[in-house]
């Protein structure tokens, strides 16, 4: 087991990439902090984490809150005792407007989803790496983090500030064991790619806007996150690992 005796906690729970990836973290030994704002997701998440034997909690959580975000960093250590694996994957998109017409109330709300928890979830949860003598943070960026598409200028500039924020922690917190890593995944097969699958015009060109011609799959994702979180990621800090099918070279 990959992670055996460690404890791990995953934002953005409740369906998708991070329910996936917390299945596979507690289906490798770890126990499982599931943090999310939709309680039904997240407690449905621990369900099947316990089904198949595992051990996990469930802490309703908006990531864009400093006291949300200490209060599950606390809830998981009083419960479990340390953190060893930190997956910040909360996120959200936006609606499709060019830059000047997007709100700044929908800007912010993007850049506090996306961006604001990464740096959040490092705030906290670093202090308690650091006494549990390392650990691996994995930050959820996108395809679209590295490069632009127009109408998504708030996703794009979230996503592309979580690399570089992830540089940086991987900078400052090496020297204490942690590892930090960014996945950019493509089109992933997940909730927030609904309204491009509802586009019958230009769904069929998305789809398979890649080198392997089709979309992904959450699993496939959460395999490449547990790598990172993995001791078989020992020398890897401070990466953007791209979980796009090729679509970044398309």
């Amino acid at each position: 087991m990959r992670l055996k005796d460690k404890v791990a906690i995953v934002t953005g729970g409740s369906n998708g990439i991070g329910r996936e990836s917390a299945l596979l973290f507690a289906r490798e030994g770890a126990k499982v902090a599931v943090a999310d704002i939709d309680a039904i997701g997240g407690e449905e998440t621990v369900r099947l984490i316990k089904e198949e034997g595992g051990e996990a909690f469930f802490t309703r959580t908006d990531v864009s809150s400093s006291e949300d975000v200490k209060n599950l960093v606390a809830d998981t250590v009083d419960r479990f005792g340390h953190i060893h694996v930190l997956f910040n994957n909360a996120g959200i998109g936006n609606s499709p407007l060019t830059s000047v017409d997007m709100s700044e109330e929908e800007w912010d709300r993007v850049i506090d989803i996306n961006l604001k928890s990464v740096f959040l979830g490092m705030k906290y949860a670093v202090p308690e790496m650091k006494k549990s003598g390392g650990g691996s943070i994995i930050n959820t960026s996108s395809l679209l983090g590295l490069k632009g598409q127009k109408y998504l200028s708030p996703y794009n500039a979230s996503k592309g500030g979580v690399i570089i924020l992830t540089q940086n922690a991987a900078l400052e917190y090496g020297k204490y064991g942690i590892r930090v890593n960014a996945i950019a995944p493509g089109v992933i097969d997940t909730k927030i790619i609904d309204g491009w699958k509802a586009d019958e015009r230009k769904w069929p060109i998305i789809s398979r806007a890649n080198a392997l011609g089709r979309i992904g799959q959450p699993q496939e994702v959460a395999n490449a996150v547990l790598f990172l979180a993995s001791d078989e990621a020992s020398f890897i800090t401070g990466s953007t690992l791209s979980v796009d099918g090729g679509g970044l070279t398309f």
